[in-house]
């Protein structure tokens, strides 16, 4: 049994002070403030600034300089031990757009790492996207939705998709999203150039989840209020958020989260190898992109191109431009835990699986819970 003890434990409710919780296996098991009770068999950890549930990364591609992308189970398994090291207790692994071939041996090589646990499930960013506002997707490689394709997709991945992200204006892309819920996949809708008409239209088809809200589409304009307003309007649709103040400036980040309220906002990275790494030049899927003072872009044509965040960064992020911590919480981990289905990570309460974040004064991690385990640091020093 552990017993962790915080200056500050942030529940389901509010923020503890001199919080203290109990950990049998995989499982809280009781939760409170003061003094802790005496256990015959615990194994204390030393009071930390703050205690916080494991976040939930639902888009990310790489890290630690590991990719998703490469169709090589060991790079899978160097990403997702990275981003756990940053407080990611589950997370999809994001491929991007390419061939079939590509896309089939991807999804067949992270079919392991679903299997275990490792990660939660499959993002597909792609194929499905508008030329208009691909980003850093490789246009050789975007097509119209094909439903035979989505069906060999899933097949490859033996349905470990989670979730895949379609521009709602393409042809077929609404029998597509249709297609997609039915077989359990969440759609999102991105990287599309959808009027609000048509982000409407692909909402009622059953997207349920916005692809980094403002980036790869149209901005607010007053005549074509476009996807932003459709997707921000409609109370069905949770909103992913790039929080790396390279994305969305810091004061729409704010606003945001203010005008959504606290339970449609979603925390995620869009992290590729490059996040924990040196400047210099990465590839994210078949293109090249540079990473200079924070920001990845293509090195042709300068578009940007995911990102070197964590999810404590974006928790620090948000956290030090006022959101009060419990909303940023509920941002970082109970929301994107509830669009994936997992009632048992959605928040530190008994019952849930101890999936347990320990931050400094500082917001910086000094800890990780996965299922009871500690996860262990870097070889190459903290953070890393």
């Amino acid at each position: 049994m552990k017993v962790l003890r915080a200056r500050r434990m942030v529940t389901a409710e509010d923020v503890v002070a001199d919080g203290w919780l109990l950990v049998e296996g995989d499982t809280i098991t009781a939760v409170g403030s003061g003094a802790a009770p005496a256990v015959a068999d615990e194994v204390a950890v030393d009071q930390v600034d703050w205690l916080l549930p494991g976040f939930v990364d639902l888009h990310v591609h790489g890290g630690g300089g590991a990719a998703f992308t490469t169709g090589r189970e060991a790079d899978a398994r160097a990403a997702a031990a990275f981003h756990a090291r940053h407080g990611t207790t589950t997370l999809l692994a994001s491929l991007v757009t390419a061939s079939n071939a590509d896309l089939v041996a991807a999804c067949r090589a992270l079919v392991p790492l679903v299997a275990d646990g490792t990660i939660a499930g499959i993002h597909l960013e792609g194929p499905y996207l508008s030329h208009a506002h691909c980003g850093a997707q490789d246009p050789r490689f975007l097509r119209d939705p094909d439903l035979d394709e989505l069906d060999q997709l899933i097949e490859a991945a033996q349905s470990s998709i989670r979730q895949i992200t379609v521009a709602p204006e393409l042809p077929g892309a609404l029998e597509l999203i249709r297609r997609a819920v039915e077989r359990g996949i969440i759609a999102a809708i991105g990287h599309t150039d959808a009027t609000y008409a048509e982000t409407i239209a692909g909402i009622e088809a059953g997207a349920t989840l916005a692809t980094h809200l403002f980036n790869g589409m149209p901005v607010l304009h007053h005549r074509e209020a476009g996807p932003v307003l459709a997707l921000l309007d409609d109370e069905r649709v949770t909103l992913e958020l790039i929080n790396d103040e390279v994305h969305v400036h810091p004061s729409l980040v704010r606003r945001l989260l203010a005008a959504a309220g606290p339970t449609r906002v979603a925390l995620v990275t869009d992290a590729i190898a490059a996040a924990g790494e040196a400047d210099g030049t990465y590839r994210l899927g078949s293109r090249e992109v540079i990473v200079r003072d924070g920001a990845v872009r293509l090195a042709v044509g300068g578009n940007l191109a995911g990102s070197v965040l964590t999810m404590d960064v974006a928790v620090a992020n948000a956290a030090r431009r006022g959101t009060a911590m419990t909303a940023v919480v509920q941002a970082a981990s109970t929301n994107p835990a509830r669009v994936l289905g997992f009632d048992d990570r959605r928040a530190i309460a008994v019952g849930m699986r101890a999936d347990l974040v320990m931050l400094d004064d500082a917001l910086a991690v000094t800890g990780v819970l996965r299922a009871g385990e500690l996860v262990p640091p870097s070889a190459t020093g903290p953070g890393n």
